[in-house]
């Protein structure tokens, strides 16, 4: 499966989970490997690689981490929307 095609997967399902449930890391990895029974290597990277440009983002918040969709003021104020 391609890199792209795992990043879609993991974007829908962040997207679906948005909201409703803080997603570890952990979560989105083991949801995508059981859906696509990919390597947990190649779906970490696929999810770092959306972390790095800003497609997906971690968020703190009660002592835990969790990674979401950045909002649209968040993404401006990095400079990434215009």
């Amino acid at each position: 499966m391609e890199q792209a095609e795992i990043q879609d997967l993991i974007f829908a399902y962040s997207e679906k989970m948005k909201g409703k449930k803080k997603l570890k890391e952990k979560d989105i990895i083991k949801k995508i490997m059981a859906d696509t029974n990919e390597d947990k290597a190649v779906v970490k990277t696929a999810l770092r690689e959306m972390i790095n440009v800003g497609k997906l983002m971690y968020s703190y918040g009660g002592g835990a981490s969790s990674v979401e969709i950045p909002s649209e003021e968040y993404l401006r104020e990095k400079g990434m929307l215009k």
